[in-house]
């Protein structure tokens, strides 16, 4: 009789554990998740308070400047970066038209995503994928790119591509086109250290943007895809023909008021 109770105490003391261990598995669990989610929406206040600081100030660098500082110091000899902030008046418009005809060509009817393209940039990688090729399309609008060079990293993952996504919507939220494109006309990377506008007039052409030609602006519009690899050869065919297409179609891009 006693050893009967004895059994059912102890049955009873263990399920009760157990269901305590339970709770506070699960209470756990969603402090754990509570505790995630309020340090990503805390990092999504840091953000958008430094674009609302860009919005108003002009930066000194950019989160791709730094990383690719630090791989240039490493190299032997090491290189220095090229940069220096040029106002949007002191920048060719030339360089304007040839940047939204090659990378955006509605720049300024977006509203700083296009799902469409990044849909079609989607598939062109798997089939490039499964052809064992390389090559790849970002679909991504001017407004993403600043994002991407003002906040983050060149990794390609999802997370940071995710990233890149709402940091664009911010940026349209508190920013007109013209400071858009006046932020990424500064920190988009012309060459190997060679970033900005500015930078890269005197370092191609040996003028300053402001004094950059149609012709002058549709190259270096044409190597904004791969700036390192084509820079090293602005007389390249692809160059060239790619120079050529942009300066076509720079008649009918449409800068922002």
């Amino acid at each position: 009789m006693l050893e009967a109770v004895g059994r059912i105490a102890s049955e009873v003391a263990i399920g009760i554990a157990e269901r305590v261990r339970s709770q506070s598995i699960a209470r756990s669990t969603v402090d754990l998740v509570a505790l995630l989610i309020a340090v990503i929406v805390l990092y999504q206040i840091y953000l958008f308070a430094w674009v609302l600081w860009y919005s108003v100030f002009n930066p000194g660098g950019s989160a791709y400047m730094r990383e690719q500082a630090d791989r240039l110091a490493a190299l032997d000899p090491p290189v220095s970066i090229q940069y220096e902030w040029t106002p949007y008046e002191a920048i060719s418009p030339a360089l304007k038209k040839a940047v939204i005809a090659a990378e955006d060509a509605r720049f300024t009817e977006h509203g700083g995503v296009e799902w469409e393209a990044i849909r079609k940039a989607w598939r062109y990688n798997e089939r490039q994928e499964d052809a064992g090729r390389n090559r790849r399309r970002g679909g991504s609008t001017l407004t993403q790119q600043l994002a991407k060079n003002l906040f983050l990293s060149a990794d390609r993952t999802y997370i940071r591509k995710g990233q890149e996504l709402v940091i664009a919507y911010m940026i349209e939220a508190v920013m007109s086109k013209r400071r858009i494109l006046e932020l990424y006309l500064n920190v988009v990377e012309y060459g190997n250290g060679v970033f900005g506008a500015q930078a890269a007039a005197r370092h191609y052409f040996n003028v300053d943007a402001a004094r950059l030609s149609t012709y002058q602006a549709a190259r270096l519009a044409a190597i904004l895809p791969n700036p390192r690899v084509y820079g090293k050869n602005m007389q390249s065919r692809y160059v060239q023909s790619r120079g050529r297409t942009i300066s076509a179609r720079m008649r009918s891009a449409v800068l922002p008021e």
